[in-house]
């Protein structure tokens, strides 16, 4: 027989404003149970996770806790304004036969000494500092809301370690794909206000909700179906029969009435970026870059290329460096030694980490418009703001709400609609999945899929670096960082030891230049001519004069009269535009061969 539940919630109600959030919501948790709740941003999953906390008041239905049953909450912006130091706050979450030393080892684990000021916490430390105090109790049942946030690689790798040790209950929120599958046991799922429960991990709940939503369409169908045969009888049926059968036509209203009350999925995003005229072959070259703020090394003879279609993840633990990496090498920040130089005809779109770029008092429209009426410009074409909005799960009527009052999932949306109208062929995304739920992450992942541009991206989602990247660059400690081939798991193989080793990998640097070229033969068979000497010490050269060229041509070919004041010059200019392009596409090979084939030679 079952162990009975330790938290219920039954036929849970909540209005926000004149909005229903959740109509009938329900939430059993068993002893041991490890439970993931998903949904999309907005449906109410941190509000059904307050509301189960006690935190929050339902306006309907019935919430049940096992007497003696001890939980406990973490959200996600936890306040430690009212402790101190982190130790005072961690301690002040234990009851009178808590084990203080249990909370320590949380703290050391974490990497923290409890000696911190809470008023000088980055979000990291706080998230680390709330994770102690909630754990410390080992309560019975553990309720968790997007513990991942602002959490680097080692520190998630660790919490996975550390909640699969434990004891009681979970029910985990969190849009890490990875951390959930590894954690949960069963899945639920809310959708359009009510909950659906499957009985086994995350792992396999993606593939059950298609097949929800597929016997929901084929379910609807068969209303819309009935709903015509019933109107067919009510017009032409004999008269005398339809007055007896009043019965029948009262049935077809309530079919009507179900049909007008059913409630259709949520749409999904549309995601397009609008892509400019194609870069050259070599986007980004650092040679010996080196950077530090103040005593800390933050980059130590650190030398990249980054070739046009690479999709490059920054890895590594917070505070690291990975921003200031992501800074020089698109030339944002100087490095204090060694050169960063970009390729010819780069255009640029970016994503900070801090949506530092949104002005809380703006309004959602203006935002996207830059306040100059009503259009905004997708890939040089003009589409009205609120048709585009709704690409972005918006609706109408938030058109003139301030950005200060979007949730975090819905900024983060509103970051990516801004950087993908304008065209680029570098994209640069700074922490993307912040917020994002599962479903926008499949369309951002989609979407850079087809992207024929150039990525770079800072993210701690394991999942999503797998699936995106074709090479990462790891920070190895001290201002030291590689590359290596491949998406995340692959960085792991060839690391052998995990996100926490320092050692370099043997062979790593070599890995990453095979994605520009075929594998060369050993140095000991090779000499470098005299030839390929000079080569490249002109192509460089070379390649300025072309990229200059290029921009001649480019702005001539700019004038939009110039086709009908001269078509044989308009003809005559773009076929040089084309020839020049090839030529530097060409120049760019070559002299990366050559570079790669010096460092082979050993300089």
């Amino acid at each position: 027989m079952a162990a009975p539940p330790l938290l219920l919630l039954d036929s849970i109600r909540f209005t926000l404003g004149n909005t229903p959030i959740l109509a009938g919501a329900g939430l059993s948790v068993s002893p041991g149970e490890r439970l993931a709740l998903v949904g999309r941003n907005g449906s109410g999953k941190s509000t059904l996770l307050r509301i189960a906390a006690g935190e929050l008041e339902a306006e309907g239905g019935t919430r049940f806790l096992q007497p003696g049953a001890t939980m406990r909450y973490l959200p996600q912006e936890p306040d430690l304004s009212a402790h101190a130091t982190v130790e005072d706050y961690v301690m002040s979450g234990l009851g009178p036969s808590d084990d203080p030393y249990r909370a320590r080892a949380l703290m050391d684990g974490l990497g923290l000494t409890g000696q911190e000021g809470t008023t000088r916490l980055s979000g990291g430390e706080a998230r680390r500092a709330a994770l102690a105090r909630t754990l410390a109790p080992e309560p019975d049942i553990v309720l968790l809301d997007e513990p991942t946030n602002h959490l680097d690689l080692p520190a998630i790798e660790w919490l996975e370690g550390a909640l699969s040790a434990m004891r009681g209950a979970l029910v985990l929120i969190s849009h890490d794909r990875r951390f959930l599958s590894r954690l949960s046991r069963a899945t639920l799922w809310l959708d359009r206000g009510t909950t659906r429960r499957l009985d086994r991990g995350f792992g396999e709940f993606e593939a059950w909700r298609e097949e929800q939503l597929e016997l929901e369409e084929q379910a609807a169908h068969k209303l819309g179906r009935q709903i015509v045969r019933e109107e067919h009888w009510l017009r032409h049926g004999v008269s005398g029969r339809r007055k007896r059968n009043m019965r029948r036509v009262g049935e077809l209203q309530a079919l009507r009435q179900a049909r007008r009350e059913r409630i259709k999925p949520t749409g999904t995003v549309k995601m397009q970026a609008a892509e400019a005229s194609s870069s050259g072959q070599l986007v980004i070259t650092a040679e010996g870059v080196e950077k530090a703020w103040g005593e800390q090394p933050i980059l130590r003879n650190f030398s990249t290329r980054i070739i046009k279609g690479d999709r490059i993840g920054i890895v590594g633990a917070n505070g690291a460096g990975k921003t200031t990496l992501l800074n020089i090498l698109i030339g944002k920040l100087g490095p204090d030694a060694g050169t960063v130089k970009l390729g010819s005809n780069i255009a640029m779109a970016a994503l900070d980490q801090l949506r530092a770029t949104l002005d809380p008092n703006r309004t959602l429209a203006d935002t996207l418009t830059d306040g100059s009426g009503d259009q905004v410009w997708v890939a040089g074409k003009p589409r009205h703001v609120i048709g585009y909005m709704q690409d972005f799960l918006f609706i109408p009527e938030q058109a003139r709400t301030p950005v200060g009052k979007l949730s975090g999932g819905e900024r983060g949306r509103l970051l990516l609609a801004r950087a993908l109208a304008a065209p680029s062929n570098l994209l640069v995304l700074d922490e993307p999945t912040n917020d994002l739920d599962l479903e926008t992450l499949d369309l951002l992942e989609d979407m850079l899929a087809e992207y024929a541009g150039t990525v770079l991206l800072v993210s701690h989602d394991r999942d999503f670096l797998d699936r995106v990247c074709t090479g990462i660059i790891m920070s190895e400690g001290a201002g030291a960082w590689q590359d290596y081939a491949g998406g995340y798991s692959d960085m792991l193989a060839q690391r052998g030891d995990g996100v926490a080793a320092r050692s370099n990998a043997r062979g790593a640097r070599e890995g990453s230049l095979a994605r520009a070229a075929p594998a060369a033969a050993p140095a000991s068979a090779r000499k470098m001519s005299f030839k390929d000497q000079h080569a490249l010490t002109t192509l460089p050269a070379s390649m300025e004069k072309l990229q200059k060229e290029i921009g001649v041509l480019q702005n001539w070919l700019a004038d939009p009269g110039l086709y009908a004041r001269d078509p044989k010059g308009f003809a005559q200019r773009t076929a040089a535009l084309v020839e020049r392009e090839a030529a530097l596409a060409a120049a760019e090979e070559e002299w990366l061969r050559l570079e790669m084939l010096r460092e082979e030679m050993g300089g």
